[in-house]
């Protein structure tokens, strides 16, 4: 097959179907090829970019027909930036794709049969719904530019309008731009390493409409940061300007310490009816709204009467686990960020939930621990990185015998590597798979699933 399909070659190809990532995929007679920004039923002209022994990789050349799915995108960036894979997908089908997703990956990486994913939850309005942006900020032809990263690329696209992002980040990059500019402050080059400014990170709380700037910088001082805070005050809603302090040599985008140029340490977010402090460096559900909605759910699969103890692993700043005491009798939450346990504390604090308990460490090493020193959960809520549960973990898990697992994820395919486990080997039995659409527009989908023992 090779001798026949050659890179640098054009062919027309009809797209089938999409991949994990939201690449189409084709065929050229049996060859499969792989290729970004297009949809099923686009016949499309593309250019091999790479072939391998079975399949190849394309880039798209020219629309030939659209497909009945494609609708006028909004951004001009779309094409190029990495952040988004479907804005030109019509918003119903990627819910319907999301689901199919789940159910492909329970099915060829879990072995998982006969179990029904329920439809993906979406927004009514699916637009300007990230309470966190995180830009590169680089020299691009000696100019500074703040934006995304391209698809795959250490490139930075320049980005001020972002569709997916709060309106007011726009206002905030232009301010940061000029500020550089006039002041002529370093930038970071990430293959010499020298330069001081790497990223900025902007963090909002849609409720309060509270703001915080974080620039991270090479170093431990940023010269002219009294001009830096003048510059961003023009802008009312900012509560929090920060400097993150970041020197190592790695792609990790935040440092371990951080220095609070101008007000709070934290802004405030809320979920229902519950609020949240929130610092640089801990995690929160970047969609508010749609977190409300896992939450809930969250809450209804936990079956909770008021009687429970539960632990909540990798509880962040414990924002499911006080969603959780709201009808608990005991919430432990763990979390392996320090700081983030401690915005924990203070926002069970802040919402007078005293039925709660937080530890820092990890939680394949803490849950373990305090299970042998005789806590023992009726209910674990889990929900992990994109690597999902340590092994040691599910063991843990396995052995404490809670009549009860709520496993929210964010990466479909560790999750059913881990229903896989907890199914056949720890007895459990899966009852309810809900995807919920917490990044419109991109391949990426949350899933919150209820195991019975």
């Amino acid at each position: 097959m090779n001798e026949v399909i050659q890179k640098a070659q054009h062919y027309e190809v009809e797209i089938i179907d999409m991949g994990e990532g939201g690449e189409g995929i084709g065929k050229i007679q049996d060859f499969t090829v792989f290729v970004p920004n297009v949809l099923v039923g686009d016949q499309v002209e593309i250019c091999l970019t790479k072939v391998k022994k079975n399949y190849g990789f394309g880039k798209l050349v020219r629309i030939i027909t659209p497909s009945i799915y494609r609708i006028e995108v909004r951004c001009d960036k779309e094409a190029i930036c990495g952040g988004c894979q479907f804005q030109s997908l019509d918003y119903q089908k990627q819910l319907e794709w999301k689901r199919q997703k789940v159910e492909n990956c329970l099915k060829r990486i879990g072995k998982l049969e006969n179990i029904e994913v329920e439809p993906t939850l979406g927004m009514g309005t699916p637009y300007h719904y990230r309470n966190k942006a995180q830009y590169p900020i680089r020299l691009v032809d000696g100019k500074v530019e703040i934006g995304f990263f391209e698809a795959k690329s250490k490139k930075v696209v320049p980005v001020t309008d972002c569709l997916i992002q709060h309106p007011i980040n726009k206002k905030i990059i232009e301010c940061v731009k000029d500020f550089l500019n006039e002041y002529k402050i370093s930038i970071y080059d990430d293959v010499t390493h020298k330069g001081l400014v790497r990223h900025l990170m902007i963090k909002t709380g849609y409720k309060a409409q509270d703001v915080m700037v974080c620039l991270v910088i090479n170093g431990k001082t940023m010269p002219h940061s009294k001009a830096f805070v003048e510059c961003l005050q023009a802008i009312s809603e900012i509560k929090s300007i920060v400097l993150n302090h970041h020197t190592d040599k790695t792609p990790v985008i935040l440092g371990k310490e951080c220095t609070v140029l101008y007000g709070s340490e934290t802004i405030t977010e809320q979920i229902g009816e519950l609020k949240f402090k929130v610092s640089p460096l801990a995690f929160f559900q970047v969609n508010p709204s749609q977190t409300e909605v896992l939450y809930q759910k969250a809450l209804e699969y936990a079956e909770l009467s008021g009687d429970e103890i539960v632990w909540d692993a990798y509880c962040g700043i414990g924002s499911i686990s006080l969603f959780l005491a709201q009808k608990a009798k005991k919430v432990y939450g763990v979390e392996i960020i320090p700081e983030a346990i401690e915005n924990a504390r203070e926002n069970a604090k802040l919402n007078d939930l005293n039925n709660t308990e937080f530890y820092a460490g990890k939680a394949e090493e803490v849950i373990p621990d305090l299970y042998k020193q005789g806590i023992i959960a009726d209910t674990i809520v889990v929900d992990p990185p994109r690597k999902g549960c340590d092994e040691k973990l599910l063991e843990t898990l396995k052995a404490m015998v809670p009549q009860r697992i709520v496993y929210v994820s964010c990466d479909p395919a560790t999750l059913a590597r881990d229903l896989a486990y907890l199914t056949k080997e720890a007895g459990y039995q899966v009852e309810k798979v809900q995807p919920v659409d917490m990044f419109p527009h991109t391949s990426h989908v949350e899933c919150i699933v209820s195991l019975k023992k």
